[in-house]
């Protein structure tokens, strides 16, 4: 797959301000509203809402974070915007629509430069941009042409539905003021076209995982009896930023000792001592797009024998798994497959018994006792991208892989992960660069 260059092959649109990441070319987000419209179902009209500004305490926010599937659509990174796709539109200038919150010289004063009309349309490529108070008077003059209204909603798999969101507060809008609208779900279409990177995409991605490896190289000479977990997670931070990233695509995890056996320790408080491994599962953020990287490395600089087996067990799985995620396969079968590999090395290694997995429950296989999570996750936009689960893995997606072995008894956990990118002529590591193998840590460590 050809990728293009950041600053080289790509003419770059204006994008906003107040985003540290460089802009993206609007042919994007072309491509993208161009695939989204070829399949709707005629005279369909189909509605992106931004994200909320969430709040803390008193009169504070969480920083905004921009609705993937409407950013994906339009390139517009802000608060308070709604984009209206109508291909079928009896007028031209209502095919593509940018509603945006009016900026003014009170807000530039108070909050910072806001989208123009003009720095709007160069982001997205849409000639069409109101403000945010004229969207029901729009909205009222074409909507009764449309057969078919398409709304967004969260249809992830692991989403926590309780908090209702600007989507919900919308649809209920919707539903009230035109009832007789037949009201369509814009997610499956979105999570099939997100799941195949376009090459623009690619670049993004690969950005995020130079930050990220630029972050381990970091670490790698930083880490020593006696750090904190914290200090290393701030060593991470300071090389994200410097580097155009807005900061961690997820919580990290900075897991010395026993609490790498404890899969979601985000505590990052303790320290690391001599002797003992730190599992560090993080990943850059870069224009929205996730990266998602662990390592786990020997606190003093040194693997034991010890952990030199499990950790080229833990290798080999990685290895193997990689070769076979190809266009093609399913998530289900792949699972299995690594199951299967994580069962002869762990036979290998002596924790499990022969009669152990002649006897295991098919539900929950033996090897699940040190190996209790999944290989691999789609990613992009989100750190667990959408994308089927059920369906063959389609070329040009990107997935995690991501064994582990967790030896609670032994105070040990070691997982390894890298993002590849699945291509008809073979898979791409975009972490290939990053050191992975024992030789590669120790002399890092210690050079």
């Amino acid at each position: 797959m050809r990728f293009f260059l950041l600053g080289q092959a790509i003419t770059f649109a204006q994008n906003q301000k107040n985003m540290k990441y460089l802009p993206i070319s609007n042919s994007l987000f072309i491509k993208n509203r161009k695939k989204f419209a070829q399949r709707l179902k005629p005279s369909s009209l189909a509605l992106f809402n931004a994200n909320d500004i969430m709040p803390t305490n008193a009169d504070g926010t969480m920083p905004f974070r921009q609705n993937n599937d409407l950013f994906y659509l339009s390139g517009v990174d802000q608060e308070e915007s709604i984009l209206m796709l109508f291909p079928d539109a009896p007028q031209e200038k209502y095919k593509e629509v940018l509603f945006l919150k009016e900026t003014s010289k009170e807000i530039a004063i108070w909050e910072g430069e806001k989208l123009t009309k003009e720095t709007a349309e160069k982001t997205s490529g849409i000639s069409t941009v109101y403000w945010l108070k004229d969207f029901d008077s729009v909205l009222k003059s074409i909507i009764y042409e449309a057969d078919h209204l398409y709304l967004n909603n969260n249809e992830h798999l692991r989403a926590n539905t309780e908090l209702q969101t600007r989507d919900d507060r919308f649809r209920a809008k919707l539903e009230a003021e035109y009832p007789l609208h037949q009201i369509e779900r814009a997610a499956p279409i979105m999570h099939e076209l997100r799941a195949v990177k376009e090459s623009e995409e690619i670049e993004l991605m690969q950005q995020a995982c130079n930050i990220t490896g630029k972050a381990v190289e970091r670490i790698l000479k930083f880490i020593k009896p006696g750090v904190m977990e914290f200090e290393i997670q701030a060593e991470i931070m300071h090389e994200f930023l410097r580097n155009r990233s807005r900061g961690f695509a997820y919580e990290p995890i900075l897991a010395s000792g026993f609490n790498a056996c404890v899969l979601h320790y985000v505590q990052n408080n303790q320290p690391c001592k001599d002797g003992d491994l730190i599992l560090m599962d993080f990943g850059a953020e870069y224009a929205n797009y996730a990266s998602d990287l662990t390592r786990t490395v020997p606190v003093s600089g040194k693997f034991t024998e010890r952990q030199k087996e499990v950790y080229q067990a833990v290798l080999t799985v990685m290895k193997s798994a990689t070769a076979i995620l190809r266009p093609g396969i399913t998530l289900h079968d792949y699972h299995k497959r690594v199951g299967e590999m994580m069962t002869e090395q762990l036979l290998k290694l002596g924790l499990l018994t022969q009669a152990e997995v002649d006897a295991e429950n098919p539900d929950w296989p033996a090897y699940k006792k040190y190996f209790m999570h999944g290989t691999s996750h789609y990613i992009g936009l989100d750190v667990h991208d959408v994308g089927s689960w059920h369906k063959p893995i389609p070329a040009g997606s990107v997935f995690t892989v991501e064994p582990g072995i967790y030896i609670r008894e032994e105070n040990m956990g070691i997982r390894l992960e890298n993002d590849i990118l699945i291509a008809e002529d073979g898979n791409h590591d975009l972490m290939g660069h990053i050191p992975l193998e024992i030789e590669e840590i120790e002399a890092a460590m210690n050079a």
